[in-house]
């Protein structure tokens, strides 16, 4: 069985009380895991059980919540890139050229921005990290369109009435 878990008092049992009343969801869970350390400490796995958390959590939460206090549970956020090579404003900064080239009826595709990530950063990429690039800063695929429009609607249907078919 291990120690017990207790949290500093950051803020007061009634302040706790209030902030786990206002929230919803995830940052409502933590508050509560933090409540339960402040007015009953015990060890992590009761209150884990208590909370319907992972023993984990309770760790991180408390921990953190320790560590850095309030801030730490309300600017808790899910779902955030942690494995990147550029931040969002440099990915940004990044494309402009191939933004410029763009307006000016030029094909703009993937293999040319790829040799460009390369380069800046020294070695192979994935040609999937360049489309998931181009997808956060609003690129889009544009297909081809199936029909030119100028194109006789009578010259093609003569074209397929006489042509062979395979």
């Amino acid at each position: 069985m291990g120690g017990v878990t207790s949290a500093l008092p950051h803020l007061s049992e009634f302040e706790v009380s209030i902030r786990l009343r206002q929230t919803t969801g995830r940052e409502q869970r933590r508050w509560f895991v933090v409540w339960n350390a402040l007015v009953d400490p015990r060890p992590a796995s009761e209150i884990a059980i208590h909370a319907d958390v992972s023993v984990s959590t309770v760790h991180n939460v408390i921990s953190r919540y320790n560590r850095f206090g309030p801030k730490a549970i309300e600017g808790c956020e899910n779902g955030i890139r942690r494995r990147c090579y550029l931040s969002k404003e440099e990915e940004a900064e990044f494309l402009k050229p191939f933004f410029e080239i763009a307006p000016t009826s030029e094909i703009c595709v993937a293999g040319p921005i790829k040799q460009a990530l390369e380069e800046f950063w020294g070695h192979p990429v994935h040609h999937s990290t360049v489309y998931r690039m181009l997808h956060r800063n609003g690129w889009r695929e544009i297909v081809p369109r199936p029909v030119h429009p100028e194109a006789e609607e009578k010259t093609q249907e003569a074209l397929k009435k006489t042509s062979r078919k395979s």
